[in-house]
């Protein structure tokens, strides 16, 4: 996949299919969005912003996909190019129509543009997808807007619409199960294994820490079943998220996973995180013996 990003200046030169969006979290619904561009003939181009709209005003501090993670996702969904637009100042005052013309068509080569019925661009968000309709209906443009896809979460009977406001949601309570349905995987989490403090191999449970990037939304502090893909293969394993208060009072938040029947050195390896269910919250023990009696009880009916 080719990617562009950090500059205003470029230009694609074959004709494209672009869909348009934030695509926090790529999930069942961007899926959707996403075989709208697959279009044979034309280049499959993502269109984003960065940094997001809602985080340059101020009004998220976190997402479900870090800017690495969103690319990994997309990639593997066999999008060709992924523009990440600078978003600034003078992004925000664009007029519409002009981030159609200039952009859209004319950096991009768009003849065909998809996005979802709530989208919104240009300045004040006076773009809209009625008026998206309207600009291709008078250049020609083949014009995709898709309706928001409606489920049912685990075994209720109430539809909900999908949306990275709903899944944010999930994560926030803790309801892994239905953050995948959502998701279409588990929630993940991507990162480089670094060095901790070493309590875990003490222990006899060698563990490999990752620190999620500032802008990472994470679940509720305690312990996940999780699956963990390193070094190409796939293990189960048994995650804790949270300061480990039995053992550090310094309160900084980390993700440390145990991981079933591996024993190689992982550090500096890249690791791919999939949190499947919440067991149980972070709690503090009395003393590292119970502690351990605790994680030893943990990892037992969690490989059962």
């Amino acid at each position: 996949m080719e990617i562009i990003s950090g500059t205003k200046d470029f230009y694609i030169s074959s004709p494209t299919a672009v869909a348009i969006g934030k695509f926090d979290g790529v999930h069942i619904g961007h899926q959707r969005l996403l075989m709208e561009i697959a279009e044979k003939g034309l280049k499959s181009c993502i269109f984003t912003f960065d940094p997001a709209p809602s985080v340059f005003f101020g009004k998220e501090k976190s997402l479900l996909t870090t800017k690495k993670e969103k690319r990994i996702l997309l990639e593997r969904k066999g999008i060709d190019i992924l523009v990440e637009f600078p978003f600034d100042a003078e992004t925000a005052a664009t007029k519409p129509e002009a981030f159609l013309d200039d952009i859209v068509v004319g950096k991009m080569g768009a003849s065909l543009i998809a996005a979802g019925e709530d989208l919104s661009f240009g300045k004040k968000g006076e773009g809209n997808s009625a008026l998206l309709k309207k600009y291709g209906s008078e250049n020609g443009l083949d014009i995709r807007v898709i309706d928001k896809l409606k489920v049912r979460i685990g075994d209720g009977n109430e539809e909900y619409e999908v949306s990275s406001t709903l899944i944010r949601d999930m994560i926030l309570y803790g309801k892994m199960e239905e953050a995948e349905q959502l998701l279409g995987i588990p929630y993940f989490i991507f990162g480089t294994v670094v060095h901790g403090n070493h309590m875990g191999s003490g222990l006899g449970f060698p563990t490999i820490n990752l620190i999620p990037e500032d802008d990472k939304l994470l679940p509720p502090n305690g312990v996940y079943t999780s699956d963990v893909i390193i070094g190409g293969k796939k293990y189960r394993g048994l995650t804790n998220i949270g300061t480990k208060p039995t053992v550090s009072d310094k309160g900084i938040r980390g993700v440390e996973t145990y991981i079933y029947d591996y024993d190689s050195d992982a550090y500096g390896m890249e690791a791919e995180l999939y949190l499947k269910s919440f067991r149980r919250p972070e709690m503090k023990f009395s003393s590292v013996g119970e502690l351990k009696d605790r994680l030893m009880k943990d990892i037992s009916e969690n490989r059962k």
